[in-house]
Order: C-alpha cells, then sequence, then structure tokens
C-alpha cells in the first residue's frame, strides 16, 4: 500500500469521526455544532492542502525518475513556494544539467574518436566482448583488400591471405611484422582497453612499405655506386694492360701465339662482361623520374607479345591476348613501363620453361591490365621474398627485375600484385587508376 494510500485512509477516517461526533451535537448543543461545523470544514480545507502538499513531490520525484530511466536529461521543474520542495527541486535540476552536459560531452569525444579512427592512415581493428571485429576503418579494409561490410562479425583469424594466421598469432606482449607479396609491409599492434568493466582488444596495422623500400634503397644504391666505381676502375686499368700484352703476340713463338691470344682474348671478354654485370646494376639505382605521356597500354602489351614470341615458339609456350578493341590510354612513361612489362613477361616464360600458356589481357573499366601463367605456382617461402633486391629462383638471376618493375610501378603511383590466383596460376596485375 502506497502512502498516499494511507494518507487518505487515515484522513478519511477522522474526518469520518468528526462527522459522527458533530452529528450527535445537532441536537443537544446547537451552539457547539455550528462550532464543530466550522472546525470540520477547516479541517477538511487543511487536509486537502496538506495532500497537495505531500503528494506535489511524489508526483515530482515520479517524473524525475522516469525522465532519468528514459535518459531524458532535458527535463526540469520549477519552483513551488515550498522551501523544502524547492531544495529537492534545485538539486534535481543541477544534477540533470550535470548529466545533460556529461552526456553532451561523452557523445562528441564518441563523435570525434569515431572521426579519428575512420580518418587515420594507420588500420584500425576494434574487436567486441567475443573478440570479433566490431569496428574497421577505411585504411584497415584497404590493407586487407576487402570492403568493411564484409569483414564485420569475422574473427582475425578468418580474414583471408597472410591476414588471418598472423593476426591469431598476435600477442600483446609485441608487435608483429607482417610482409605480403614480398611488397606490402605492415606492423601489427594488440593492445586492450576496458569497456563497461569488460576487457576488449583493439589491433593497430601501419604500413611501413614505403619507409622500408626507402630505407633498403638508400642502402644498396649506396653499395651498388661504391662496387661499380671500384670495379670500373679496375677493370678498365685492367683491360688496357691486356690490350697492351697484344703487341707482345708476334714476339711470341709461333706455336704459342694461339693460345696467348686465346687467353687475352678471354680475359678481355670476362672483364667487358664482369663490367656490364655491374653495369646493370648501377643503372637500377640511377632510374630517372617517369615522363608521362599519353599512351596506349594494350599496344605495349602486343609489342610486348611479338618481343618474346620467337623464344616461345622454341618453349611450345602459348600467348593468349585479351584485349579490348578501343585502346587504354594511361599517362604514363611509356619506356619504363614497357621495359617493367617486358621483364614481368619473360619471367613468365622463364617460369613456365617449356610448353605451358600466358593470358594477357586488359580492361577499360576499371583500367587494369593481368599477366597470367601456368607455370609453377608460388611457395609461401618465395612470395614472401618477392620484389626483394638481388632475391631470384633462378641459377643465373640477378635478382633486380622485380625490383625495376616494383620501381617503375611505385614512381608511376600504380597498383601491383603478384600472387598465386583461384585457378593456381601466377598472376601479375596492375590496376592503373583513372584513363584519360
Amino acid at each position: 500500500m502506497s502512502l498516499r494510500v494511507r494518507f487518505l485512509l487515515f484522513a478519511t477516517l477522522i474526518h469520518v469521526v468528526l462527522i459522527a461526533l458533530t452529528a450527535q451535537l445537532r441536537t443537544t448543543n446547537p451552539v457547539l455544532f455550528v462550532g464543530s461545523e466550522v472546525l470540520l470544514l477547516c479541517s477538511i480545507v487543511l487536509t486537502v492542502q496538506l495532500y497537495q502538499g505531500f503528494v506535489r513531490p511524489f508526483q515530482l520525484i515520479a517524473a524525475g525518475t522516469a525522465a532519468m530511466q528514459a535518459q531524458d536529461f532535458s527535463m526540469k521543474f520549477v519552483p513551488v513556494g515550498q522551501r523544502e520542495m524547492d531544495q529537492l527541486i534545485g538539486v534535481y535540476n543541477q544534477m540533470i544539467d550535470a548529466l545533460r552536459r556529461e552526456r553532451v560531452s561523452q557523445h562528441e569525444k564518441s563523435m570525434l574518436l569515431e572521426r579519428l579512427i575512420q580518418a587515420s592512415p594507420a588500420g584500425i581493428l576494434l574487436l567486441d566482448f567475443e573478440g570479433r571485429i566490431e569496428i574497421i576503418n577505411a585504411a584497415a579494409a584497404r590493407f586487407i583488400g576487402q570492403p568493411a561490410a564484409e569483414l564485420h562479425g569475422r574473427m582475425p583469424a578468418e580474414l583471408p591471405g597472410a591476414w588471418g594466421p598472423a593476426l591469431a598469432a598476435l600477442s600483446e606482449s609485441q608487435p608483429q611484422a607482417l610482409r605480403l607479396s614480398g611488397l606490402a609491409t605492415y606492423r601489427a599492434t594488440a593492445a586492450h582497453f576496458l569497456d563497461r568493466g569488460f576487457t576488449r582488444r583493439f589491433v593497430v596495422l601501419e604500413e611501413l612499405t614505403q619507409v622500408l623500400i626507402k630505407q633498403e634503397k638508400q642502402a644498396y644504391e649506396q653499395l651498388i655506386r661504391m662496387m661499380a666505381h671500384e670495379i670500373n676502375n679496375s677493370i678498365g686499368a685492367i683491360n688496357s694492360i691486356l690490350h697492351s700484352f697484344q703487341h707482345y703476340a708476334p714476339q711470341l713463338a709461333p706455336a704459342d701465339r694461339p693460345d696467348f691470344t686465346e687467353a687475352l682474348d678471354v680475359s678481355i671478354a670476362r672483364n667487358t662482361q664482369l663490367a656490364n654485370f655491374i653495369g646493370s646494376f648501377a643503372r637500377l639505382v640511377r632510374l630517372p623520374p617517369p615522363t608521362p605521356q599519353p599512351t596506349d597500354v594494350c599496344a605495349l602489351l602486343r609489342a610486348t607479345a611479338r618481343l618474346l614470341q620467337p623464344q616461345s615458339q622454341e618453349r611450345r609456350i602459348q600467348w593468349h591476348l585479351d584485349l579490348p578493341d578501343e585502346p587504354l590510354l594511361i599517362s604514363l612513361d611509356a619506356q619504363q613501363l614497357e621495359q617493367a612489362l617486358l621483364n614481368v613477361a619473360k619471367n613468365a616464360v622463364e617460369a613456365i620453361g617449356h610448353d605451358g600458356n600466358i593470358w594477357v589481357s586488359a580492361t577499360l573499366h576499371p583500367p587494369a591490365l593481368c599477366i597470367e601463367n601456368d607455370g609453377p605456382t608460388l611457395t609461401p617461402e618465395v612470395q614472401q621474398r618477392l620484389f626483394t633486391p638481388f632475391f631470384s629462383t633462378k641459377r643465373d638471376g640477378q635478382g633486380i627485375g622485380l625490383t625495376l618493375v616494383r620501381d617503375v610501378l611505385l614512381a608511376h603511383g600504380f597498383q601491383f600484385r603478384l600472387d598465386t590466383n583461384i585457378a593456381g596460376h601466377t598472376e601479375f596485375s596492375i590496376e592503373f587508376g583513372d584513363t584519360l
């Protein structure tokens, strides 16, 4: 039974008794009866005022409680003229103002944090209490290579490619470096925070590709320049001496002259080959900035196929061109891209060896090309070291072909990948961005 009901029952009982007593005075003492009537009327008026005074605070408290339960912090009360009630109303209004300011502040901070997460160049994956991806920003979706909507609700271990195993083994004790396709390099860091008293984890992905490539290039540029300088100086002096020895050939016995001449020719030729070998590395580090001009990429692909056709016929390798009839015009350095395409196609021919196929395709929307071969698939070990300077799977390979391809495409700002597709073929693809 509520306090209000009990007060009404008590007031009703008291006034029923007073009415009964007053009724008995009506015949015995008329004067006292009139006085009792006036007293009864004053009691009723005072009781009504007391009821209103008691019930009004209860109503205000109930309305305020309901507003707070509904998280409506806009309701405030005006003073009613009662000192105790006005004190309660003042405290309530101050509390509501503080809650409203706190709520607005938390909302603004939450919006700011969400904007910062989405605008961050670092990839951020925020996990829920079960360890599934709840929030993923645009950078992380771009790194992983899938739309954010397809990644929501998935465990980090379920992410595609090398991401899943790497993030599944990620601990909070130490960041982990992850290298994909021998080109893209990331640093993954895991940490946790408290949300409503429970622990939640998040993962930060930082792209280190450009930084590492720059540091790597600076290191091997310095090394190659030093080697080229010393070797060329030595080869030039040695070849000069060897050429001067040729004047002594007539002074030798006729039987010794052929061996002497052959030894000199072999030494000079080997020195020349060594100079050309180191020169190829020196040209790699002296790659000039591209000079873009409108270029038909399809024409470059056809020219590359024609150039390698004799070698492919000897190896019984079939070329399959699927190119649009319209030109694929891209602003690029034709000479540099042609050299890059030649290196990629030549690697495809050498990877097949004999009896295979090379598929060359291009699309206008989006502007892209693909060179695919059915040679041996890339092993995970090779996949991790692709585009690494001086790394080659060929016995006599110098390991500069894909490095040149990498530097040319990065200088142009093109996106590219080299991996194994769903058909089990090795596929090199380039995305150009915008056409002319």
